[in-house]
């Protein structure tokens, strides 16, 4: 079976061409600048020599007829006919309530991914428009829904709900929600397998840091709790996202500054974070660290943040379960960044971790354990496979149709 996997944004696509049969990857790109001059497509088979095409996609309809015209070119391409792809899985940023699985895609799938824009302003009208472009291209094909929220939504209550009058809740959906699920769900279950016990016997913490971040706490293989909430916005610091921060102050803000609603939402989320706490230097954490190693001041403080933040959040989740067993580090900086692996949790003695620091400084990218052999609490770096859950997902359910 071969499977499409879409991620669409806002002004991209992302695509990923799998063979279920050995779960292996054919082609895979992206389009860039959908929407705006200069666009284009960047696309590479295996076997084959990484192609860049200029394009006028104007919108996801010539994006995704640009990837198949890609997928199936007798030079750069991987298949005959696009009748060769057998279904498509489409990453979903919000599912609100009603998903706590991927789900089939049919009209009243596409009016609740509608009806939870508000929830998700940037990333669902992107989803909706990806989903779309392709039942316009390939309109016999199946599309499978797998949602970045549905991991979240076995949180019990005390967890998802926030201190505020219970009518925001019940009139607006007011709550924790979580993002990044399926690649929490990927590591832990991924985790448990490396860790050679059943993920329903343990107590894991995964860490997804990247430019967005945000940790998960992992009970007995169910998710209990996350540090994203209503939006990606709360939680840790990131790199232009400031993370929890005291409600006050955006008022506060809003009237010293004389921000408008839009501009406030930008400041947070667009101009903060290790962006912001650097002074602009950069919101890459590759850069910071170069910055850090010079002497700069700002850059040393931005990623100490972050990593007092991980370390306060790991605290946290260690408590709302009483103990942890593994601790997993996933994403760009989580696989790749040693010192804010060490910074993260090299003080975490009192919980039984103990970091092998010559492992760690030596890890990128790749799994690997970099806690020590007589470590209570087993640390793992796990290159996190989101594509592959929604592939896996998709060929599952189009199976049991």
């Amino acid at each position: 079976m071969n499977i499409l996997v879409v991620n669409a944004g806002s002004s991209s696509l992302k695509y990923q061409l799998m063979n279920m049969e050995d779960e292996s990857i054919q082609a895979k790109g992206i389009v860039e600048r959908i929407g705006m001059a200069g666009s284009f497509l960047k696309h590479s088979a295996t076997g084959k020599e990484t192609v860049q095409i200029e394009l006028d996609a104007k919108n996801h309809v010539v994006a995704i007829k640009a990837v198949l015209e890609a997928l199936t070119d007798s030079k750069i391409g991987v298949l005959k006919n696009i009748d060769e792809i057998d279904a498509v899985g489409h990453r979903v940023l919000h599912g609100g309530e009603k998903f706590t699985k991927s789900v089939v895609i049919n009209q009243a799938v596409l009016d609740a991914i509608e009806e939870y824009i508000p929830l998700g302003p940037l990333h669902n009208p992107a989803n909706l428009m990806g989903i779309e472009a392709c039942e316009e291209a390939m309109p016999n094909v199946p599309m499978v829904a797998v949602f970045d929220t549905a991991f979240h939504q076995t949180m019990p209550k005390e967890a998802f709900m926030y201190g505020l009058p219970y009518e925001a809740y019940t009139k607006h959906k007011i709550r924790r929600y979580g993002f990044h699920g399926t690649s929490h769900y990927f590591v832990a279950n991924k985790a448990a397998e490396v860790h050679g016990k059943d993920i329903k016997d343990l107590k894991i913490i995964t860490c997804h840091i990247g430019n967005g971040a945000s940790i998960a706490a992992v009970k007995y293989g169910e998710c209990v709790d996350t540090s994203m909430g209503l939006t990606p916005l709360e939680g840790l610091v990131m790199g232009t996202r400031c993370g929890d921060i005291d409600p006050a102050i955006v008022p506060i803000l809003m009237d010293k500054e004389g921000f408008t609603t839009q501009e406030m939402d930008t400041y947070m989320n667009k101009k903060s974070g290790v962006l912001g706490l650097s002074n602009n230097l950069s919101s890459d954490f590759r850069d910071l660290g170069n910055a850090f190693k010079e002497g700069n001041e700002l850059a040393a403080l931005a990623l100490h943040v972050v990593a007092y933040r991980i370390k306060k959040y790991i605290g946290a989740y260690a408590a709302a379960m009483n103990g942890v067993d593994v601790i997993v580090f996933t994403a760009g900086v989580g696989e790749n960044d040693s010192y804010i692996r060490e910074m993260s949790i090299g003080t975490l003695n009192y919980l039984g971790v103990e970091l092998d620091k010559e492992v760690n400084d030596k890890i990128h990218g790749k799994l690997a354990t970099i806690s020590t052999a007589d470590s209570k609490v087993a640390v793992y770096v796990i290159p996190t496979n989101e594509e592959l859950v929604i592939a896996r997902d998709t060929q599952r359910l189009v199976n049991a149709e």
